[in-house]
């Protein structure tokens, strides 16, 4: 695991809420680097197997947002586009791609993908939203490695925040007390935690 992390048992009220520089350089680059990497907070799994509402049971922790590593599944073997379908619809992205910088330099970009029920060009919009995180930039890691790993962020707006754009800002800010369905989600706690990006917290 990367230098700086001290585990813990934490009390009531702590939760995960990375920076998206946080998420480049002290997760996903290391997942890169060493498949075998593993963190407390973010589990792994295909998303072309589990529908968006099947994965707050499948993570690791959270209770409003649910973190993992994924493999990217190529939708062609020699191609770039990546196949985002499940047996349900399929992540629409939407938006361009956000740059994440470093001290002013590139490490990552954050794609946003919106999911559909049914299929394209007719699929019906729902309230699950995904960020998809990818390393990007001057860096020694092989191209090949740096399209393989990313990491997706997950979570469901609330049906009352959409506006022209069909996002908030609190979902930008990774402001968890707002912009979410009012629903019971497992509230996943993995024993002891990183307290590297644990922020919002209570006693």
């Amino acid at each position: 695991m990367a230098s700086g992390f001290s585990s813990v048992d934490l009390p009531p009220g702590f939760r995960f809420h990375p920076t998206d520089e946080e998420l480049i350089t002290h997760y996903l680059s290391p997942k890169v680097l060493d498949s075998s990497f593993c963190a407390t907070a973010i589990g792994e799994v295909d998303l072309n197997k589990v529908e968006p509402w099947d994965l707050p049971w499948k993570a690791k922790m959270g209770e409003k947002e649910w973190y993992f590593f994924c493999i990217r599944d190529r939708k062609y073997p020699t191609g770039l586009r990546t196949n985002r379908a499940t047996d349900s619809g399929y992540w629409k992205a939407t938006g361009k791609d956000k740059e994440i910088f470093k001290v002013k330099i590139p490490v990552g970009m954050k794609k946003t993908l919106v999911f559909y029920r049914g299929r394209a060009p007719r699929g019906e919009k729902t309230n699950w939203v995904m960020h998809e995180y990818r390393l990007e930039g001057n860096n020694s890691i092989p191209t090949s490695a740096k399209n393989e790993w990313v990491i997706c962020r997950v979570f469901k707006k609330s049906s009352g925040d959409n506006n022209q754009t069909g996002f908030t800002v609190a979902e930008d800010s990774h402001d968890t007390g707002m912009g979410y369905e009012d629903q019971e989600f497992p509230v996943i706690s993995a024993g002891p935690v990183d307290l590297d990006c644990l922020w919002n917290y209570s006693i």
